[in-house]
């Protein structure tokens, strides 16, 4: 895992990183390890984590090992959960989402510049 990003494993590092978002925009990456499809994904958001927004923080959810962080997650942003699925967060609400074949790096890159232009 790239050292930009960071797994979060309870329901309190999902409170320092929505509170981080006051300060910061904030990437969670919603992972399955059993789907190929969010294989695929999880691969497209590496590629985006070779030349990483360094104001953004990144963040992974993996459901299976982190399931209360996923629900918590849906819960708090109101986002339908989907795995694979990418959150962009600001402000502590979510101001962007994507699923399965829509998380490609391009399309990572772009949506991040968009909000910090």
């Amino acid at each position: 895992m790239p050292e930009t990003l960071h797994e979060l494993k309870s329901i309190e590092e999902l409170n320092g990183v929505l509170e981080e978002s006051g300060a910061r925009p904030v990437l969670l990456f919603k992972h399955s390890l059993t789907c190929p499809i969010s294989a695929r994904a999880y691969r497209e958001f590496l590629a985006y984590l070779e030349a990483p927004e360094p104001q953004v923080s990144y963040h992974l959810i993996t459901v299976q090992t982190a399931r209360a962080v996923s629900n918590e997650a849906a819960a708090r942003l109101r986002v339908e959960h989907q795995s694979p699925q990418a959150i962009l967060v600001l402000g502590g609400r979510e101001v962007w989402n994507a699923s399965h074949f829509d998380i490609t790096a391009a399309r990572l890159e772009a949506i991040i510049k968009d909000q910090l232009s």
